[in-house]
């Protein structure tokens, strides 16, 4: 975020706080309308006293002390605060508070009228109710608890959010590492098919050279965004299958079949590949004949893969192999979570997988 959207966050911030507090005031002005009497001062002093005791609570208190689980020591300045504004009201914006009881001594005779008039006062001011006596500090109680939690649910909003944001980093993090580790894992394939052509001294190897260039460069300008069309991607997989056709003999059982509207629709980049070479790997045997046949089935945002190969050429490399299956797990699971169906089977001649992906399910990423 730049430096003029963080000042106008700020300045949104400030005018809501005001208008917030400006209607609450206006609201308390109600109980003086038509009223005999006028606005004292203290009513000003409590909004005044108020509106700092709100913010000491929400910037201070609760960060500091409450959320720290200072709790005593929280309540010891709550009740010091609230002590302390308690004292200056009623010594010097609330009289009435001073004289709850009537006087004992009689006055003068020449004065006995406006004795009267002041122990009526001072004797309905003692009569009244015992909420009259405790409303102001209600007040004060009611602003540190509305205080509170505003600042405690803004605490845990934040904590969600900055969860939130530096879980979508580590994904966008382990994301590139893992499409990373597609690119090499698929050149190296690639570059032993052309090796397989030139060992050979096949006529195909310039051909072959043009198909991994046009790879290369879906790799390179199509694969940086979050998501790929999907005409796009299978299109990739047809031109890497024909690559692989120019260096095997009998390529009767490689078959890809696509059924469906592939238009309108977008899939993780590079994300089925892996299936497609683990196919070719263990699919050809020595003779140069492969057994590989694809289906591709979309409906509506709903994407079916199927891909089944023999296996022919199966040899156990603790350190590399499945490399290429853990990495397309951990991406669905990353990309897809609870939107894929992922199985795998095997028998004595076939190796066989099905894909169920939910297109429109993946999830969105920082940037």
């Amino acid at each position: 975020m730049n430096i003029g959207a963080i000042k106008n966050t700020s300045s949104n911030k400030i005018l809501f706080h005001v208008i917030i507090w400006v209607f609450f005031i206006l609201t308390s002005l109600i109980q003086f309308y038509e009223s005999p009497f006028t606005i004292n001062n203290d009513f000003y002093v409590q909004w005044l006293t108020g509106i700092i005791l709100f913010y000491l609570n929400y910037f201070y208190l609760v960060p500091v002390l409450l959320l720290e689980k200072k709790y005593w020591l929280y309540f010891v300045f709550v009740l010091a605060l609230i002590t302390l504004f308690m004292i200056i009201r009623i010594n010097y914006f609330m009289p009435e508070f001073r004289h709850t009881r009537p006087l004992r001594m009689m006055p003068p005779p020449d004065s006995i009228n406006l004795y009267l008039k002041g122990h009526r006062v001072r004797s309905v001011m003692a009569k009244q109710p015992l909420f009259f006596k405790i409303g102001p500090s209600l007040f004060y109680i009611l602003i540190i608890t509305i205080s509170a939690i505003i600042r405690t649910l803004t605490e845990f909003y934040n904590n969600q959010q900055n969860k939130l944001i530096a879980e979508t980093h580590r994904t966008n993090t382990e994301l590139i590492y893992l499409r990373k580790q597609t690119n090499p894992h698929f050149l190296f394939n690639s570059l032993n098919s052309i090796y397989s052509l030139a060992h050979k001294k096949s006529d195909l190897v310039p051909d072959a050279i043009v198909t991994l260039s046009e790879l290369m460069r879906y790799m390179l300008y199509e694969t940086d965004n979050q998501t790929v069309a999907l005409e796009k991607e299978i299109n990739y997989i047809q031109n890497y299958i024909e690559l692989q056709k120019l260096r095997l003999n009998n390529i009767e059982d490689i078959v890809i079949n696509v059924h469906g509207d592939t238009r309108h629709q977008f899939i993780e980049p590079l994300l089925l590949i892996s299936f497609v070479e683990n196919a070719f790997k263990y699919g050809t045997d020595y003779k140069g004949a492969a057994h590989v046949k694809i289906k591709i089935f979309i409906l509506d945002n709903n994407l079916d893969f199927w891909i089944e190969n023999t296996i022919e050429n199966y040899v156990k490399d603790p350190e590399n192999s499945g490399i290429g299956l853990v990495n397309i797990q951990n991406r669905l699971d990353l990309l897809y979570p609870n939107a894929h169906e992922l199985n795998i089977s095997q028998d004595n001649k076939f190796y066989r997988v099905h894909l169920n992906l939910k297109l429109d399910s993946i999830q969105t990423t920082i940037n």
